[in-house]
Order: structure tokens, then sequence, then C-alpha cells
């Protein structure tokens, strides 16, 4: 009888940490910046924003006013995501702006 248990991790579980961990490691690009703010923001809002780095704060600049102010009220959950795949000094602050 074998006394081991094996530990078997979801790979949903498991996933997020080793997508984390790749950006982390892997230097820092627009492409990297865009792939993490669609990551956490999801495919709607990353079609009516777009984001820049600029000496650690993200700038975003939104559709539309409603858009910014979506954007502004969710920054602090935003930034914090943003933060754990990118990295906890990439993202210093977010900057909204609306595109008027």
């Amino acid at each position: 009888m074998n006394d081991k248990i094996e530990r078997v991790i979801p790979l949903s579980s498991a996933v997020p940490g080793a997508v984390a961990e790749i950006l982390r490691r892997s230097p820092l690009s627009p492409g990297k910046v865009a792939f993490a703010w669609r990551a956490v923001v999801g495919p709607a809002l990353e079609r009516v924003t777009a984001v820049r780095l600029d000496g650690g704060v993200l700038i975003v600049e939104a559709r539309t006013p409603l858009w910014a102010r979506e954007v502004s009220r969710s920054s602090r959950i935003i930034l914090n995501r943003l933060r754990a795949l990118l990295g906890e000094t990439t993202v210093s602050r977010i900057e909204v702006r609306d595109r008027l």
C-alpha cells in the first residue's frame, strides 16, 4: 500500500498562477501591458479603452466619459490585479482619461 498522498491541483487553479509567473519574468513591452490589461478587465472593457505605461503610471484612455468613470470606479481592483500579473512595482497608479 502506498502511504504517499498525491495532491491534484485543478488546471483552472494552476493556469492563472503560471501565466502571472511567465508575465512577471518576461521583458516589459506594450504588448505585455495590453495582454495584462485584457486579462484583468475582460474583452468588453478592453474594446472601449486604450492603455500605455508611462513611467509606472498606466494611462487609460476611454472611448467615452461613461467608460472613463467605470474604469475610475474600479481602478483599485484593477490596479491590484495588474500588480499580481506584472509585478508589484510595475504599475504605481492608474490615470484615466476620456477621449472627447
